[in-house]
């Protein structure tokens, strides 16, 4: 029997990367994508993609989608317990397992770990301790795309928002930069690849700066 789990879901492309992982592993059944949205915007926190992008990005990979809509405003304590809210009934369906795309941050790691042992579950990271530049590299030659959808302005400059994830894209990053934004450097949107049954369409908006530090292109569906 699969065990059932649950996976968190930005629709960049760490969280590709690590689907396609999990995907090679038949001991596995995702129920569903879990994705938080900031409410007043619409848009998937912090990438700043539309949700209905996200919603066919889902629909294009085949799997249910669990969205948590947070206000532009909300309070670490209401994020926890809409969290606790979902996980609760998840986990009464079975689910004890929780699966993240992150790499290396062992702070990011124990935080995860430690909320979901006081509830009684696991967390699993499919891509933890692998090279960043092999796996940005591995996921360009897997054949998916992605688009740059949010710099953070400390570390980059605009020309960077709105480009697509590839080789010149890497070749371009100061070598301070992680090549798969794992410090929150960039974030991405996937929109094609071998485990989508159809592209996602859009055009390239405009792109805003916001908080002052955060440069957001955003993607029009097409």
């Amino acid at each position: 029997m699969k065990e059932k789990i649950l996976f968190t879901w930005s629709g960049g492309k760490d969280s590709v990367l690590a689907l396609t992982e999990l995907l090679k592993d038949t001991e596995y059944d995702i129920v569903a994508l879990v994705t938080t949205i900031t409410a007043d915007y619409e848009r998937v926190s912090m990438h700043g993609v539309r949700r209905i992008l996200l919603e066919q990005q889902a629909h294009s990979l085949g799997f249910p989608l669990e969205e948590i809509f947070l206000s532009k405003d909300t309070s670490l304590e209401d994020y926890r317990l809409k969290m606790q809210q979902m996980l609760d009934k998840y986990q009464d369906a079975g689910v004890s397992t929780v699966v993240f795309g992150d790499i290396f941050l062992e702070d990011v790691r124990k935080y995860r770990e430690d909320n979901l042992s006081k509830i009684g579950m696991n967390a699993l990271f499919p891509l933890w301790k692998q090279d960043t530049r092999v796996l940005a590299k591995g996921f360009i030659a897997k054949g998916f795309k992605a688009i740059i959808t949010c710099v953070d302005s400390t570390v980059l400059d605009i020309s960077f928002a709105g480009r697509f994830f590839n080789r010149r894209f890497l070749s371009d990053l100061p070598s301070s930069v992680d090549p798969c934004g794992e410090n929150g450097e960039f974030h991405s949107f996937v929109f094609n690849g071998p485990i989508f049954k159809k592209p996602i369409r859009f055009t390239k908006g405009e792109t805003v700066f916001r908080d002052n530090r955060f440069y957001y292109c955003d993607l029009v569906p097409g």
